[in-house]
């Protein structure tokens, strides 16, 4: 028999009581998820909150990458999923195509001692080695330009994967500029080279629906998150990450009608009253809902029975160059 969601907290809760287990949950999750989380929060901030947890176990409801950053961080916990969803956009690029892009700024004549590889936190960790035994590091939506305003200080191009979004928007707002790989541009006139990947969540909103809500709601405010192509964000009065817009929208007065471009579940929740989806559809992130509290608690009944499922599991060089990349944008 099928437990009701009801029915299933009352058991997760008494797991999480009995075992040595944090039960961390992003922004994103389904608002049922969500709430049986012990930490949540967007994912830089899941992992350094989680690093400072005393927890044996971790069990984190998110995507891939996410969980991996936990477990580089923090090396010593068994950081479990009940779903190791992949995120769109990390997997975009691998080790792989990351070293085919150096080869591409190799080939217009820019060499890897005059590049500073930054990758965006939404990527896999073999991309985070790599970019760190590069000498580069991670950035979030929320550091990208204090990062790549440092970076810039070193004289090097910097090559921006995986967001082309996110990249050149921040190009945008520093008067910088930027490309994307393989859209003919000459490499070397630009300062942001970026590689051509991109969330499909935010890639949603267009301008036509921004034209519809600043025409049914005079005066209506426009918030978009920096993964959004930049001509929606060109056309927004408030651009931020998942914690500015938070942030953002608490400071608005309640009359203040707003819509905002990001994921589904994150807005349902921000607050009750005149709060729009700058879509025409849903704009719900596949992989970030595949977690489902049935999960949550076969994930933790796994560790109670000591056969702990999907846990991240990193080799040792990868998690030492990935550490260093990370550990370079904290230092900041």
């Amino acid at each position: 028999m099928q437990l009701s969601n009801e029915e299933l907290k009352i058991k997760i809760d008494k797991l999480k009581k009995k075992l040595d287990v944090t039960v961390v949950a992003h922004f994103y999750q389904r608002d049922e998820v969500f709430e049986v989380g012990d930490i949540t929060g967007d994912s830089l901030e899941l992992a350094m909150k989680t690093k400072d947890d005393d927890a044996e176990f971790v069990l984190f409801c998110g995507v891939g990458f996410m969980g991996q950053s936990v477990k580089v961080l923090s090396p010593q916990k068994h950081v479990v999923m009940p779903k190791i969803a992949c995120c769109s956009m990390a997997k975009m690029i691998d080790g792989f195509m990351f070293d085919t892009a150096v080869k591409a700024l190799n080939e217009a004549g820019i060499k890897n001692e005059n590049i500073l590889p930054i990758t965006y936190i939404n990527s896999d960790v073999v991309v985070k080695a790599k970019v760190g035994e590069m000498g580069g590091l991670v950035c979030t939506s929320s550091n990208a330009k204090r990062i790549i305003t440092n970076a810039l200080k070193e004289g090097k191009k910097i090559l921006f994967v995986p967001d082309r979004c996110l990249g050149q928007n921040i190009g945008k707002q520093m008067g910088l500029n930027s490309c994307v790989i393989g859209d003919g541009s000459d490499l070397k006139e630009s300062d942001i080279i970026c590689f051509d990947g991109f969330c499909s969540v935010h890639q949603l909103f267009t301008l036509d629906d921004i034209a519809f809500y600043r025409k049914k709601f005079p005066g209506i405010k426009i918030v978009t998150h920096p993964e959004c192509d930049p001509s929606i964000c060109d056309a927004s009065d408030f651009v931020g990450s998942t914690s500015q817009i938070i942030k953002y929208i608490a400071e608005q007065p309640e009359e203040q009608k707003i819509a905002v471009g990001t994921e589904f579940n994150l807005v349902n929740r921000l607050r009750e009253k005149n709060t729009y989806v700058l879509s025409s559809t849903k704009p719900e992130c596949p992989t970030m809902n595949e977690t489902t509290l049935q999960d949550v608690y076969d994930t933790l009944k796994a560790i109670d029975d000591g056969e702990p499922i999907n846990e991240i599991f990193i080799d040792k060089d990868t998690q030492k160059w990935a550490k260093i990349a990370l550990e370079r944008m904290l230092a900041l």
